[in-house]
């Protein structure tokens, strides 16, 4: 991209020299950035790190492809880079797509035992060794690249794309990022989409001529109130003593260095 940004920069002047000089009106008409977005791939990598530090305890999130565990929040086993679970659909969707993609795949035969198990919290049909074949499965390149996949395409394009259908930044997007890896986007009173609605209630976001910090902080108080409804989620540090700590600081832009804690441990990234 640099590069052909180098290169395009003297062919314009060329061509404006060809005709006239090229003054101040010249280069006023030249078409402006667009905005960064978390879709960026550097505000990507810093989405993945924060998430990282609330479901993991660790920026390290490429680690977490092995993850998987019952955390005994009803949902059954969590696992993987974005915390998908046995019990929400989620985790049977990623294991079909890598099944589609690699069929004979160690996780292929459980498929019977997602399908029974999915909207509880039971593992009939995976133990004993359904977390052990997790394991192996994520040293697959394959697998990898279904979860990544199976995240944008769930969690992190629709929040990106409403976000910035909303007017909001980079710190906008990533705060309903997090939110809909929280709660999903289904019908219930806690998911994504009924948090937005509870914000939009108290606060208008730019997009409709409201106030940025107003509006996200709206969210954020809805947000808490979602959580706050499961004994799960009851912790709000990654609200209180993250997110807030970006929005009190006017950074919309999500610019590094960042400072923030979850859960009491404090991370850091330059």
């Amino acid at each position: 991209m640099l590069g052909l940004t180098l290169v395009a920069v003297p062919a314009t002047a060329v061509a404006a020299s060809a005709s006239e000089p090229a003054g101040p009106e010249t280069a006023a008409a030249a078409p402006a950035p667009a905005a960064v977005g978390l879709d960026d791939p550097a505000k990507k990598e810093i989405a993945m790190k924060i998430v990282s530090s609330a479901e993991n305890s660790s920026l390290d999130w490429k680690a977490q492809y092995k993850y998987i565990e019952d955390i005994g929040d009803g949902r059954g086993y969590t696992a993987g880079i974005i915390g998908f679970c046995s019990g929400t659909h989620d985790m049977l969707e990623l294991v079909e797509l890598y099944t589609d993609r690699k069929p004979g795949n160690v996780l292929a035969k459980y498929l019977p035992a997602l399908r029974e198990v999915d909207g509880s919290d039971s593992h009939a049909g995976l133990d004993p060794n359904y977390t052990k074949d997790w394991v192996k499965a994520a040293q697959d390149s394959e697998f990898k690249k279904a979860q990544n996949d199976e995240r944008d395409r769930v969690y992190f394009n629709p929040a990106v794309k409403r976000g910035k259908s909303d007017g909001i930044g980079v710190l906008g997007q990533f705060i309903y990022y997090d939110a809909i890896v929280m709660h999903g986007d289904g019908g219930d009173s806690t998911s994504f989409s009924n948090i937005r609605k509870r914000a939009l209630a108290k606060a208008k976001p730019p997009a409709q001529g409201g106030n940025e910090k107003t509006y996200l902080n709206a969210f954020l108080d809805a947000r808490v109130w979602a959580m706050k409804q499961e004994e799960a989620h009851e912790d709000t540090s990654r609200v209180d003593t993250a997110q807030r700590v970006f929005v009190k600081k006017n950074n919309f832009n999500l610019n590094t260095p960042l400072d923030w804690k979850v859960y009491g441990d404090s991370f850091h990234i330059d």
